[in-house]
């Protein structure tokens, strides 16, 4: 079997008519919805791209990775769904964004060279690299925020005539005004314009047109992670999508005055920040907010475009397809803008799996209420792949059991998700230390806490009463119990033995009685005491007196 792996950046889970959308119909992910599993309560274990990204590819939480903002290296040896899956004989292939920047320092320590194979892999998150398009190349007076940024996306852009020293910024990121001025997609009031490129060359039929080409090479089994740059921002898309929807078309925000009002003061600091203020605006929601249903529009379409070929060369009955994305967006929801906090709009995802198998049969069109996490995902795939998952290295768990009907829930009580922020303007406008800058999120099916080191009061959400997360009870007394509760939950997560990556579970059962047979005897005071065949070695020995050698 083959794995297709989907991941949209910045799709929030509610903006999918299978997930409940009101005025956004999203019929090809439907369907994939109604040939598998929906999973309802699929959390992300950090509320920011590249950390995000680094748990669902490492299959580990950020605490045990490191890489726990963008820009942060994922270090050397830590082990990708690349490497496992590797290791059960399929291969692992990129075709789109991870968001992730190699450890040069320790690739430079251990003597691996960038254009090695292994050093390759390093370097790209353990994939093997059929093209690489993290989509942004935004440029400032300080130069090009990534200068690899878009690299072959804007030599495509040229060879098909749109010409500019920046394509991806001019035609696909930027509309025209009536004097042929480009109007950047980084200024909101754009939004409402329609991005100036032919809407089949622009980002997501484009990366939609590559994983086809890629797909079509193999003879496998191959993983291919077609991982797309939209929906997230710059907030432009093309026609015919840029007129689909208006300001009637937009739901209403989840917010309250009184949120505002009483806000704990670190959650007020992020909604202070520029984006926050701005999504705080209902023009910008109306402006914006249509667009970003245009680009999830297009990227059901391009999904459509997608399921079709593989239904037509056959390809369908062997490929499981997975559908996920790194995060969503608060899109003024609770004041904010952005995606680094930890209400649902931002960390729960969609996630649905489709598995071709006959054992897959009894869960098809099923939804899933378990609590799902992204680094279930690794684990899935090994599984799915044939192999063993490596639970002493990989913290989440398999959903075969789930897809295949022997259960309906995971094996845990509680989601997890971090968010350290030490590297951001918030904790600098703050004055934050580096170690206080960073925060946790613990929550089951019930409650939601979220912890922050940079303050004693935590907040809480009753996600049965409160689902919209409105009124944080975090300094109610009368929730004091509630709130020990969900912290032991917390403390027991970080007493986890998760650096322990070099030996399995099974291997240091077998260690506990390894030492005897080789000669370590501890506690024995006659050797009549231990079996004779663990100090067969220790027995019937002679040898002379040291003095003797000492005479000569």
């Amino acid at each position: 079997m083959n794995i297709l792996f989907i991941m949209f950046d910045q799709l929030r889970w509610d903006y999918l008519s299978c997930y409940g959308h009101k005025t956004l119909n999203t019929p090809h992910i439907d369907r994939l919805a109604a040939k598998g599993v929906r999973f309802d309560r699929a959390y992300i274990q950090s509320p920011i791209c590249g950390s995000s990204r680094m748990s669902t590819y490492t299959g580990r939480y950020v605490h045990s990775h490191g890489a726990s903002w963008n820009g942060i290296p994922l270090k050397v040896g830590e082990m990708t769904m690349g490497d496992h899956l590797r290791a059960a004989g399929m291969g692992c292939w990129l075709v789109g964004k991870t968001h992730m920047r190699a450890d040069e320092e320790g690739m430079a320590r251990l003597g691996l060279e960038p254009d090695s194979l292994i050093g390759a892999r390093v370097a790209e998150c353990g994939f093997d690299v059929f093209e690489r398009d993290d989509g942004m190349l935004p440029e400032g007076p300080d130069g090009y925020y990534d200068p690899d940024g878009a690299k072959e996306y804007n030599k495509f852009l040229r060879a098909k005539g749109y010409e500019s020293d920046n394509p991806w910024h001019d035609f696909a990121n930027s509309g025209l005004d009536d004097e042929g001025n480009v109007q950047s997609g980084w200024f909101l009031k754009n939004a409402t314009r329609p991005a100036n490129i032919a809407e089949e060359d622009s980002e997501t039929p484009y990366l939609t047109s590559r994983a086809m080409e890629f797909i079509e090479q193999q003879t496998g089994p191959w993983c291919c992670h077609l991982s797309y740059i939209k929906p997230h921002w710059p907030y432009i898309v093309p026609e015919p999508y840029a007129s689909m929807f208006g300001p009637e078309h937009v739901q209403d925000v989840v917010r309250s005055d009184s949120e505002r009002q009483n806000a704990h003061p670190l959650f007020k600091a992020f909604m202070d920040t520029k984006v926050g203020e701005a999504f705080s605006r209902q023009e910008v929601r109306d402006a914006v907010i249509p667009a970003y249903m245009g680009l999830i529009k297009q990227a059901d379409d391009q999904m459509g475009r997608l399921f079709k070929w593989l239904e037509d060369t056959g390809r369908m009955q062997d490929t499981m397809i997975v559908l996920t994305s790194d995060h969503g967006d608060f899109l003024g929801d609770h004041w904010m803008g952005e995606k680094t906090f930890f209400h649902d709009a931002s960390t729960r995802v969609p996630l649905i799996i489709y598995d071709p198998r006959p054992e897959a049969d009894a869960t098809r069109g099923s939804v899933c209420d378990a609590l799902v996490e992204s680094i279930d995902l690794a684990p899935t795939f090994v599984e799915a792949a044939g192999g063993k998952p490596a639970m002493h290295i990989l913290e989440g768990e398999s959903l075969i059991p789930i897809l295949h009907g022997a259960r309906d829930h995971t094996l845990r009580d509680h989601v997890i998700c971090e968010y350290d922020f030490s590297a951001s303007p918030i904790a600098h406008l703050n004055d934050i230390s580096v170690r206080q800058a960073v925060m946790f999120m613990v929550a089951d099916k019930n409650w939601k806490l979220i912890h922050f080191e940079a303050d004693p009061r935590p907040m809480l959400f009753d996600l049965k009463n409160d689902p919209q997360e409105l009124v944080d009870l975090g300094g109610d007394p009368a929730h004091a119990d509630v709130i020990a509760g969900m912290y032991d939950k917390l403390f027991r997560w970080t007493r986890r033995q998760s650096q322990r990556t070099t030996r399995s579970e099974e291997q240091l059962i077998a260690m506990r009685t390894k030492s005897r047979k080789r000669g370590i005897v501890l506690g024995i005071y006659d050797e009549n005491e231990t079996p004779l065949e663990l100090t067969v070695k220790y027995r019937d020995r002679k040898a002379r007196p040291y003095k003797d050698y000492l005479k000569g």
